[in-house]
Formats: C-alpha cells, sequence, structure tokens
C-alpha cells in the first residue's frame, strides 16, 4: 500500500456544530448585505410605477379624447358630431373623465342629442361608461357645463310630435351626479318649462 503525500484528513468530518456556524455565518453577511443596500432601492418597480411619496402627487392621466371613441349613435350613414364637451372628476378617483354632447350631422332640423361619459385608463383606450341621455329621448342640448363633480345641461324637447323639429318649444334644466355607484339625474327648479316664441 502507498502512503499519501498529503496529510491525513481524518479531523475534518463534519459535525452538527460545523453546519451551525456555517449557516450563523451566511445569515450575518445576509443581514449586513440588506442594511448596506441603497434607500430608494426596489425589488420590480421602475421609477414611474411608483406610488406617489407623501405630499407629491401623481401625473393625472388625459381626459379621454371623443375622437377616439366610437359612440352609439345611429346615423343611417350620416356622420355623428360632438357638439359639446366637459371634462373633470365625477366619480373621485383622481382621474378625469369627459362628458359629450353628440347627434348626428343632419343637413335641416334638429337631431337629437345623446350625453355620454367616457372614461380611460392606462391599460384600455377611452370608451363609454354611461349614457345619461339617449338619442331615442327626442331631445336637444342647449348648454353643458361640469363643476365640482356635477354636470348640469338644458334640454329642449317638444310639447307634441306636431311641433317642427327645427323649433323646440320645451326646456328642462337637469343635472348628474354620481351617486351610490350610478350617475342620478335631477330636474332644477319646476320641471320642463313652454319656451315663449
Amino acid at each position: 500500500m502507498q502512503t499519501s503525500a498529503v496529510p491525513d484528513l481524518a479531523h475534518t468530518q463534519t459535525r452538527p456544530v460545523h453546519w451551525l456556524a456555517t449557516a450563523a455565518a451566511m445569515a450575518a453577511v445576509v443581514a449586513v448585505a440588506g442594511l448596506l443596500q441603497p434607500e430608494d432601492a426596489t425589488a420590480s418597480q421602475s421609477p414611474s410605477d411608483r406610488a406617489p411619496e407623501p405630499g407629491r402627487t401623481a401625473a393625472a392621466a388625459p381626459a379621454p379624447d371623443p375622437a377616439e371613441v366610437e359612440l352609439p349613435l345611429e346615423c343611417g350613414g350620416a356622420p355623428g358630431r360632438v357638439t359639446r364637451k366637459a371634462t373633470g372628476d365625477l366619480d373621485g378617483d383622481g382621474g378625469p373623465e369627459t362628458v359629450v354632447v353628440a347627434r348626428c350631422d343632419a343637413g335641416s332640423g334638429t337631431p337629437p342629442s345623446g350625453i355620454y361619459v367616457l372614461a380611460g385608463s392606462r391599460d384600455a383606450g377611452p370608451r363609454v361608461v354611461a349614457t345619461l341621455l339617449a338619442p331615442a329621448d327626442k331631445a336637444s342640448v342647449g348648454d353643458l357645463a361640469l363643476s365640482d363633480g356635477v354636470i348640469t345641461a338644458t334640454l329642449l324637447g317638444y310639447s307634441s310630435p306636431n311641433v317642427p323639429s327645427c323649433c323646440p318649444d320645451r326646456q328642462e334644466r337637469v343635472k348628474w351626479q354620481w351617486r351610490g355607484g350610478k350617475f342620478v339625474r335631477t330636474s332644477e327648479g319646476a320641471g320642463s318649462q313652454a319656451l315663449g316664441v
């Protein structure tokens, strides 16, 4: 039998105390590395994805653009047209919504209008989230305003089918406000009133 030139390694057998000492040393190294990490390091978020710091607000997303949405108008081949719009935060989520008045672009008369609420998100483009007034209601819109989450409009209508579509003879001042997960409509004043000729 040949003897080894290397000294006898019998004293290097591992025992449980050796494993405990190695584990304690590794834990100490990991803990020190964690303490020396830069203050603003994060696991996976880029600076634009982080929540805003206290006292700072995140950049608001732009209000939805009506030109990027197909409105639910049935115009029989005629183009639709947005006649009024207003933007603001309607539901208190910090993001702006757009309210639009749209109608078919008819050559004569006063075609009925629709009032639509548009919303968008970072992941999806703008979309119609509510119809406040449908063209089937046979009303047109005289004015539109949005202030403090309240939409106000003057609706123009007709007292009978015999009234020419060019000349609405009734008006109603209405408002919509987001309450309980939906838009609630109320009338201002005495409701529908006759217009003077």
